[in-house]
């Protein structure tokens, strides 16, 4: 797939992902999403961090100072702090960003394994990496079964297990420290419920039509990388030099079945 094509295929896909969120349905699995996000936010504190999704900021009540939103292309930029690239080719520094969240990307994204190894790339030694994905099994997949709702977004593209992304983060030395579930609800209704919500939460029932995977660098490496890039003052404009640092991304083990 050639660069352009790749990145009007993102575009597509971001104008697509907005509708989505604007719906009732969207709106209402985002309230679930930032309750699950609330308590994370409250104790993490750091100058940059950066969210790839499809939506507005998640994470805008993070007392993160310079909080970067992503776009494919320029003219889908929301705002000067929007950095434009390929997100499996941040233009960033190393272990540069106190919070990363890739937002339902995973599932889509055309390279989610190089997309993968660039967020855990940028997150600093002491920050968060943070994955939201759709539950394969849960009342929401079952829309998946009807073939017409297949090429459309939520349920497009190859949704994964939380134990599926825990082996794809082993593989680029993060593990994960807890899994959220969210958005609860009976088959054929409305992700609203206030009262499954609450109960799903409280025992955090791996039935909610999403989920929140937070996950750090491994321990033992922390004190083995080389001396790091950091940023003196927050980064600026609406596009950054497209240059990667350091290492290409190694090639990651062939997936067998991303079905589950």
């Amino acid at each position: 797939m050639s660069t352009e094509t790749g990145a009007q295929r993102l575009a597509d896909l971001l104008r697509e992902g907005q509708q989505f969120w604007s719906t009732p349905t969207g709106a209402a699995v985002r309230r679930a999403e930032r309750a699950c996000l609330g308590p994370i936010c409250e104790r993490l504190f750091g100058v940059h961090s950066l969210e790839l999704g499809f939506g507005n900021l998640l994470a805008d009540m993070c007392p993160v100072r310079h909080a970067m939103g992503w776009a494919p292309s320029r003219e889908l930029a929301q705002d000067a702090a929007t950095l434009i690239c390929s997100p499996d080719a941040l233009p960033l520094p190393d272990d540069s960003l106190s919070l990363v969240i890739v937002h339902h990307l995973l599932e889509v994204a055309p390279d989610p394994h190089h997309m993968l190894q660039e967020a855990a790339r940028v997150t600093a030694d002491e920050g968060r990496l943070i994955l939201f994905g759709w539950m394969p099994f849960s009342a929401g997949a079952l829309g998946r079964l009807a073939p017409g709702k297949r090429q459309r977004l939520p349920w497009r593209g190859q949704w994964r297990s939380p134990g599926r992304l825990r082996d794809w983060l082993a593989f680029v030395d993060f593990q994960v420290e807890r899994v959220d579930y969210c958005a609860f609800r009976l088959p054929g209704r409305p992700a609203r419920n206030a009262l499954f919500e609450t109960l799903g939460r409280r025992h955090n029932l791996p039935l909610g039509d999403s989920y929140m995977i937070q996950a750090c660098r491994r321990p033992q490496l922390l004190n083995s990388r080389d001396t790091r890039l950091r940023f003196t003052s927050p980064l600026g404009g609406t596009a950054l030099p497209a240059a990667r640092l350091g290492a290409g991304p190694v090639a990651p083990p062939r997936e067998e079945d991303d079905r589950d």
